[in-house]
């Protein structure tokens, strides 16, 4: 037997029913505040990534879905939506019209990291990001946006943490001072941390293995170095939050593990996950879309991952299941003829209808009905046909009542509405 991929999942009914009210939800809160959906392809030039994460990224370094095509170019499974994002804004000229654009995609990405609960080979994510809006307000309302789309799905135990990231001008006093610290305690770093420690050394504030974590407890921070104009706009971010009641934690540990991001940067964090708390981050990208060949328009958002949310999510997939209306349950071949022609023109009119097809007995029909949970039975036989009645037996009540067959699609919309 053919199994699956390690790393890979199926969802399954039963399951997907919550994925999909999600989904809803979500489509709803994001375009109450003006995102469009863009739908981007799954594979995408290695270069892309490669320029956009960060050569000296995990992601890039280990975990990217890599491979030539026929032509000997490297293509990339995505390991993260908004590079193709923003090359789409580009090559599009987006701009032209309006710099200022608010998409939202969700979907698959690639990562081949070790598996565990809550994080797949192949995951997904929503993605929002907004384009040509330089005011921290745009970062605000990101974070606005998560707080009311968890507090919709009934996550519990949210918390808000942000940072700042500096920018171009006050970044390298903060990088310098950093490796600074980090030749101090190379002894105590691993050897990725000790290759970042002079190529990257913001990777390391983004190391997740334990020593290196604990040795970074007195590593500097970089609010201790941001030049004016983002002290001012992470004062805004700040300001703006406790205005719109929004509690936040200021974490001078948060990075994001992504080279393009500057300035604010946030994360939404739950309890209910343990170790792995974060159920969504995001956080500003001012210089990629010039880095990507565009011209230089400000620009920012979030990705929330789909997988751990839907663990978290106080709401039940048995909620949204959906469940036949009316099962019919006929008895001979001519019965199934008119029973197939009514399950048809049932589900043209919004009427979720099923029926066996197997000509089983009575009580067998009655049997697989229960099993689907359907509301209503539709009965009809021999008898049935030589009267021109059905009988329509309500499965919660046991009530039975005759149904001529001109009316049966007219009374069945009027039980089950």
């Amino acid at each position: 037997m053919i199994q699956l991929i390690r790393g890979f999942r199926d969802i399954l009914p039963g399951e997907v029913e919550l994925w999909l009210e999600i989904e809803r939800i979500a489509r709803e809160l994001l375009e109450n505040f003006g995102f469009k959906e863009i739908r981007i392809p799954i594979m995408e030039k290695t270069e892309l990534f490669a320029r956009s994460i960060g050569e000296d990224t995990d992601i890039v370094e280990k975990e990217m879905y890599t491979f030539p095509d026929r032509k000997g170019d490297l293509i990339t499974l995505r390991p993260e939506a908004t590079a193709s994002v923003v090359r789409a804004y580009i090559q599009h000229r987006l701009f032209a019209k309006d710099p200022v654009q608010k998409f939202y995609t969700i979907g698959p990405m690639f990562r081949r990291e070790r598996p565990q609960k809550g994080r797949y080979r192949q995951f997904y994510q929503i993605n929002a990001e907004i384009f040509g809006i330089e005011s921290g307000l745009a970062d605000v309302q990101l974070i606005f946006l998560l707080v009311n789309l968890f507090t919709r799905l009934k996550v519990a135990d949210l918390e808000a943490h942000i940072n700042s990231l500096g920018c171009p001008k006050c970044r390298p006093n903060f990088k310098a001072a950093l490796q600074k610290f980090l030749m101090s305690i190379s002894d105590q770093l691993c050897s990725d941390c000790i290759r970042r420690r002079d190529r990257n050394p913001l990777r390391v504030l983004d190391c997740k293995v334990p020593t290196c974590r604990e040795a970074m407890t007195e590593a500097p921070s970089i609010l201790e170095y941001l030049c004016s104009e983002c002290r001012r706009d992470f004062e805004v971010v700040k300001n703006s939050l406790q205005k719109l009641k929004i509690p936040y934690v200021v974490d001078k540990r948060l990075v994001r593990g992504l080279d393009y991001y500057t300035r604010a940067t946030f994360e939404i964090q739950t309890r209910s996950l343990g170790a792995q708390n974060a159920i969504a981050g995001g956080g500003r990208y001012d210089g990629l879309v010039k880095e990507l060949g565009g011209p230089e328009i400000p620009a920012t958002g979030f990705a929330i991952g789909f997988d751990r949310l839907a663990e978290v999510s106080g709401l039940k997939a048995s909620e949204f299941y959906q469940k036949p209306h009316v099962f019919v349950a006929a008895l001979g071949k001519k019965s199934g003829s008119f029973a197939f022609e009514w399950i048809c023109d049932l589900g043209l009119k919004g009427i979720r209808a099923d029926m066996d097809f197997s000509e089983k007995s009575l009580k067998a029909q009655m049997k697989r009905a229960d099993r689907l949970g359907a509301s209503y039975v539709l009965m009809v036989g021999e008898n049935e046909l030589e009267q021109g009645t059905a009988i329509l037996r309500n499965m919660q009540t046991k009530e039975q009542v005759s149904i001529p067959f001109d009316d049966i699609v007219k009374k069945l919309k009027e039980a089950v509405r």
